[in-house]
């Protein structure tokens, strides 16, 4: 049978784990019942006409587009699978194209919440984790980088002269990102501190008290704790701050190929999601401020 084989060429031949193969099972075995039931499945006597038209009944029996795209996904491989060993003469399911899945729109935080959340009553005991906390709060809200370019940060990293932090991205690329005075005299003071407090070397610009670098679950718990005073954001995380510095770039009038550049996107396309972003803000004001509404 070209399914069984399949799925043993899942299992054996490509190691796919058990919960994987049930998967890609489950997808081939519901696409089997709307296509022929109980009797047995002929491989070659589907085509394009009738893999939409199961889509289609996908969709209508309430399945989201990201669940029908990954069952066609399924059905794609299993053609794959039966041309490159001629147990198949074509795949039709080679240019059929799911349907477009629905966009979540990246969760951000508006510009006067932001403002109460690093103007916050931080700890007054001076102690040099309260003053790093405070900093990467403001370097992430400020220059919009991961959290993985944050914890690599070295100290020749930071150009205080050029006023540009040299950051290392995905796939090792590196792109400068310049910052600002009042972001300056954040990272002087952070410095000053660490320098003073911490003993032994220091392996990376943002370190726990003993010198090591932090970790980027460290990262994201200090992040969540200090966005936890806002109740109606879904979303708490190191990448909500990145969300939060491109729509805010955007909203006060800065130029979709710059935002590119400065978040390190190797597309256009990635960037463009903070477009929609605005434009739900727009919405949002209109709403609120209209007269008539």
């Amino acid at each position: 049978m070209p399914v069984e084989s399949f799925l043993h060429y899942l299992r054996y031949e490509k190691a796919y784990s058990t919960h994987t193969v049930e998967a890609y099972e489950s997808d081939l075995m519901q696409f089997k019942e709307f296509f022929c039931g109980d009797e047995v499945f002929d491989p070659n006597a589907v085509d394009a006409v009738i893999i939409r038209r199961w889509m289609v009944s996908l969709m209508g029996e309430g399945y989201s587009s990201r669940s029908v795209n990954r069952k066609l996904s399924s059905l794609k491989a299993l053609y794959r699978y039966l041309t490159k060993n001629n147990l198949a003469p074509a795949n039709p399911a080679k240019k059929v194209v799911g349907p477009k899945a629905n966009k979540k729109l990246p969760s951000f935080v508006r510009d006067k919440e932001m403002n109460g959340v690093l103007d916050e009553e931080w700890e007054v005991d001076d102690s040099f984790e309260a003053q790093r906390d405070r900093t990467i709060l403001d370097v992430f809200y400020m220059t919009g980088m991961r959290s993985a370019e944050l914890v690599g940060l070295k100290d020749g990293d930071v150009d205080f002269g050029a006023q540009m932090i040299k950051v290392t991205g995905k796939r090792n690329k590196q792109r400068l990102i310049p910052f600002s005075k009042l972001l300056a005299e954040d990272l002087r003071d952070y410095l000053i501190l660490r320098d003073e407090q911490v003993d032994g070397a220091r392996m990376a610009f943002f370190v726990r008290h003993d010198g090591r670098p932090l970790s980027r679950s460290v990262v994201y718990k200090l992040v969540t704790k200090r966005l936890a005073m806002l109740p109606n954001l879904t979303k708490k995380s190191p990448h909500v701050l990145r969300h939060t510095f491109a729509t805010g770039m955007l909203n006060n009038g800065a130029d979709l190929n710059a935002v590119k550049e400065l978040l390190g996107h190797a597309s256009l396309a990635s960037t463009e999601v903070y477009t929609h972003t605005t434009f739900e803000e727009l919405k949002n004001i209109y709403h609120q401020a209209h007269p008539r509404e």
